[in-house]
């Protein structure tokens, strides 16, 4: 048998011991349990030793105002939602204090006690929508990540296989055919042309097949798996797309935990094809630095800029790379140059990749 959740805590902070005795009946015949305090120190102490789940907060307390007491509770860090109790004509201050968080306010009114649970009643059911829809948020991010994480595995699976298995086989074959080719010329063979085409497809077979294995897995888990990686993608984006891109490195850069590695290279290969299939960028430069604290991956092209973007409505690739830096606890920064072109900045806190510069002391 699941437990018996424990009954909503309800402190009713307000300098009127009559007024608040009617509060907690009130609120203790619809099942909730309720304290009273009669100022604002006394409420910050009994909060510092005890959980409330709803404030009832008169604006004017003895001793300070409601909105120094709800800083105080900020600052001690012990928030809970509040309601405002007002006096009648202060209706404009309880506007603004909801502006500032309030879940609702009530009026010190000939109906105040026969509203005050039927309030309350309306604040825990807001508080109650809003943490399952933040417990939704937080599943459906799960998961994404989950997916993402899934399909990394799997993609560095496919690429060990192609490049331990296909590509050993096809490396095999491709040495046969070199020597059945020079066997059939030391014998002027007729089928020599053929067989020298044979040979020239599987070693254009073998380089594409390692090339394949290396996109899918293309970070080794070593120290500076990511320095030769993007040194690597540096030089096929050169080739692939006839730009001038560049890995500029100060120092040796190692970074010991191979998934944030995978991660970073995954975005600095985003950034730079995006870069330029949208911002027809000629130059690209990926740099990768580290200090003390942070170890910092930027990518500058000299495209036509894709500006600051809202996360909500950026592409795919995009909004996979705010994942891929938020998976690994990085902060992830897109904007447009003044001098043109986009940077991408990738900061990652030290003390989570592990990683370490050569030439720190």
């Amino acid at each position: 048998m699941s437990a018996t959740p424990p009954p909503v805590t309800i402190l009713v902070v307000d300098d009127d011991p009559g007024l608040t005795r009617l509060i907690g009946r009130a609120l203790q015949r619809e099942g909730y349990q309720t304290t009273a305090v009669g100022s604002g120190l006394e409420a910050t102490e009994w909060l510092k030793h005890h959980r409330a789940d709803l404030l009832l907060l008169d604006l004017k307390l003895p001793d300070m105002e409601g909105p120094a007491l709800i800083e105080s509770m900020v600052t001690m860090g012990r928030s809970v939602p509040f309601i405002i109790i007002t006096g009648q004509g202060d209706e404009r201050v309880a506007v603004d204090m909801m502006k500032r968080g309030a879940l609702d306010y009530l009026v010190k009114d000939v109906n105040f006690i026969e509203f005050v649970p039927t309030v309350v009643r309306r604040a825990l059911s807001q508080l109650d929508k809003e943490q399952r829809l933040a417990a939704a948020e937080a599943d459906r991010h799960r998961l994404e990540q989950e997916i993402l994480q899934i399909s990394e595995l799997e993609q560095q699976r496919i690429g060990r296989d192609l490049h331990d298995d296909l590509g050993q086989q096809l490396a095999g074959l491709s040495i046969m055919a070199t020597m059945l080719s020079r066997s059939l010329a030391s014998r002027a063979a007729p089928e020599v042309p053929e067989a020298a085409k044979i040979t020239e497809l599987l070693k254009k077979t073998v380089a594409m097949t390692r090339s394949l294995a290396r996109g899918l897995h293309p970070v080794a888990a070593e120290p500076d798996g990511l320095m030769s990686a993007l040194h690597d993608l540096a030089a096929r984006m050169t080739s692939l797309f006839h730009i001038d891109c560049q890995f500029e490195c100060s120092g040796s850069v190692q970074v010991n935990d191979n998934t944030a590695a995978t991660h970073l290279y995954r975005i600095a290969q985003e950034s730079v094809s995006n870069g330029v299939k949208h911002g027809r960028a000629k130059h690209v430069r990926i740099g990768l630095s580290s200090d003390l604290e942070t170890l910092t991956l930027t990518i500058k092209d000299d495209g036509i800029g894709i500006g600051t973007l809202d996360p909500q409505r950026q592409g795919m690739g995009l909004r996979i790379m705010h994942y891929r830096a938020g998976m690994i606890g990085a902060r992830l920064a897109i904007e447009k140059q003044r001098s043109g072109g986009t940077r991408v900045t990738c900061s990652l806190p030290r003390e989570q990749n592990g990683a370490t510069n050569s030439q720190d002391p």
